[in-house]
């Protein structure tokens, strides 16, 4: 293992000054980039996921002493590698408040019904509830209209409301967007906030989130309802008020299988000619002969959870105030639905070996002969995992001027911690100059960089880069592709396993088949990509027109910053 290390390293510095990186880099910088790519090591990413997935943390989860624990444990080991605090008053933290959002279920309700009967559901079963992050006991009465996917695209000539009058009653909506867009666009039309910003803007009042048979497959019921089960949560901006919240929405049902086969009775279509158009991505908005009844009661606490922020001050005197920013998100889900006996979703892949490369990453950096000429920063968030809470925090109150925030890098899970990768799907990149960064530096390293292999999952705006993008800052989340250097392992298969048995359960643990040594590599991927961002005398812009360029960045710059 150590020996193939040592020639992975050496061959890797061989390749540094016949590539196109780093081509306007003095000798003195490329010699200190080859000896920082020898600082991240399996064994410490391996180390450091040891002790995050520990039982005695208990999943990690936002708010908990376990989550406290592990911010505590980021904190010492950033101090440890001689990073400045850039928390709030120059602290490691930047405590983010949240609403807790807990749905008191025997108290909540969900019935269809027409002028002759009503019918209750059974929660659980036909449907689950989300609680709701403003009133504590909001009830609506209204008919119902399908709206495809809830998805109005102009610059796709696609709108799932056209010719339909939804104002004054509840939207029922399929989970996902068209398959034609592309797969980050794709993405973005998937948002369940976008569609509920697009169905308040329509005039809705509740919404019924139905699921493709497909979807389905993807996210079984059975996996879905204990995670449902849970606390949601919601930043708190300064004036108390939770974020990506639509009061207008008076309710809001995930339905099951059967649920969707209730309400679809007697509908001008059946569920499978449903099912079928939206397969083809035909625009589709039809009324359904039937009403929705939703009393919601939920129970609102104010908790604290940290972001934990350190920074390496860069070295040239006209960049060194422009930052670019790695994300990793510590949270999990905590305690959870027991499997074989266990009931701590341990989230060692995901994402403590996120958390853990971007620490080695740190390490990389800070071990530098000459600091890189803009500033890094390193920002481990909270919530992620409750809707990227604690990152789009922080990309509204950074603790840095925004406007200085140039590119962000995000990691979360390990890429190639599951089998040698020989392919990178780098989220989001496409979208600006850092495309170029990651072709150099996935060059460098070997790596083939592949489409996104499951668009389906729009993993682009499950993770922390999006946030980022939200405000206008390019991002790049480079995940695994689906091909592995081992022509015995199938990477898609084992992607598409993992997902299906792993993800989110107590199984995320220590014991899982990890190679570290392809993680490490991957590390040293994503430091190479921040490097030369931070080399660079231009900062990273996006692309010419671009979708998320054009929707996000064109803002008036944010002058201030989180109070330090």
């Amino acid at each position: 293992m150590k020996i193939r290390f040592f020639v992975a390293v050496a061959l890797t510095l061989a390749t540094l000054r016949a590539s196109s990186f780093g081509q306007n880099l003095s000798e003195a910088e490329l010699s200190s980039a080859e000896q920082a790519l020898k600082v991240i090591q399996p064994d410490a990413i391996r180390a450091h996921m040891r002790f995050l997935s520990d039982d005695l943390l208990e999943g990690r989860g936002s708010g908990t002493r376990g989550y406290q624990i592990a911010a505590h444990y980021v904190a010492t080991e950033l101090e440890s590698i001689g990073l400045q605090p850039m928390g709030l008053n120059h602290t490691w933290f930047q405590p983010v408040p949240l609403r807790k959002i807990e749905l008191l279920r025997e108290q909540s309700w969900f019935a269809l019904g027409d002028q002759q009967q009503e019918m209750r559901m059974v929660d659980g079963e036909d449907y689950m509830l989300l609680g709701r992050p403003v009133s504590e006991d909001v009830s609506v009465e209204a008919p119902i209209v399908f709206v495809g996917f809830g998805v109005t695209a102009p610059e796709f000539q696609y709108d799932d409301y056209a010719g339909i009058d939804v104002h004054g009653k509840i939207v029922a909506w399929l989970w996902g967007g068209p398959a034609p867009f592309p797969s980050t666009q794709r993405a973005y039309y998937s948002d369940r906030w976008v569609k509920a910003r697009n169905a308040v803007a329509h005039g809705a009042v509740g919404m019924i989130v139905l699921m493709l048979p497909e979807d389905q497959k993807r996210a079984p019921w059975n996996w879905l309802v204990p995670q449902l089960k849970a606390p949601s949560m919601r930043w708190l901006d300064n004036k108390g008020m939770p974020s990506d919240s639509f009061p207008e929405l008076r309710g809001i049902a995930l339905l099951s299988q059967k649920g969707a086969e209730l309400l679809f009775r007697g509908a001008p279509k059946s569920l499978d000619e449903t099912f079928a158009a939206a397969r083809s991505s035909r625009s589709q908005p039809f009324a359904l002969p039937i009403k929705a009844k939703i009393h919601t009661v939920t129970r609102l606490t104010s908790i604290e959870s940290p972001n934990i922020i350190a920074g390496l001050r860069g070295s040239d005197p006209k960049l060194r105030d422009q930052y670019v920013v790695y994300t990793a998100h510590v949270d999990h889900l905590g305690l959870c639905a027991p499997s074989e006996g266990d009931k701590v979703c341990h989230g060692a892949l995901d994402n403590a070996s996120g958390v853990s490369c971007v620490l080695e990453v740190a390490r990389a950096f800070a071990s530098l002969l000459q600091r890189p000429r803009r500033s890094i920063l390193f920002v481990f968030v909270t919530g992620e995992e409750k809707g990227l809470l604690g990152s789009d925090y922080f990309a509204h109150y950074p603790t840095v001027p925004r406007e200085q925030i140039v590119a962000n890098i995000n990691i979360d899970g390990a890429p190639g911690i599951l089998f040698p990768l020989k392919d990178i799907v780098p989220l989001g990149a496409e979208h600006s100059s850092l495309s170029e960064d990651v072709r150099r530096a996935a060059s460098r390293l070997g790596y083939e960089i592949s489409p996104d292999p499951m668009p389906e999952e729009v993993f682009f705006i499950r993770s922390d880069q999006y946030s980022f993008v939200r405000q206008g800052v390019p991002a790049v989340f480079i995940s695994d592709g689906a091909k592995s250097t081992d022509p015995k392992q199938d990477g898609e298969a084992i992607l598409k396993s993992w997902l299906t048995s792993n993800y989110h359960t107590p199984k995320d643990n220590m014991d899982q088949p990890f190679d570290f040594e392809s993680a490490a590599k991957a590390a040293r991927l994503n430091f190479l990509v921040g490097f030369e961002v931070a080399e660079q005398a231009a900062r990273p812009t996006w692309n010419a027109g671009d979708f998320f360029g054009q929707k996000f960045a064109q803002r008036p710059a944010v002058t201030g910053v989180g109070e330090r």
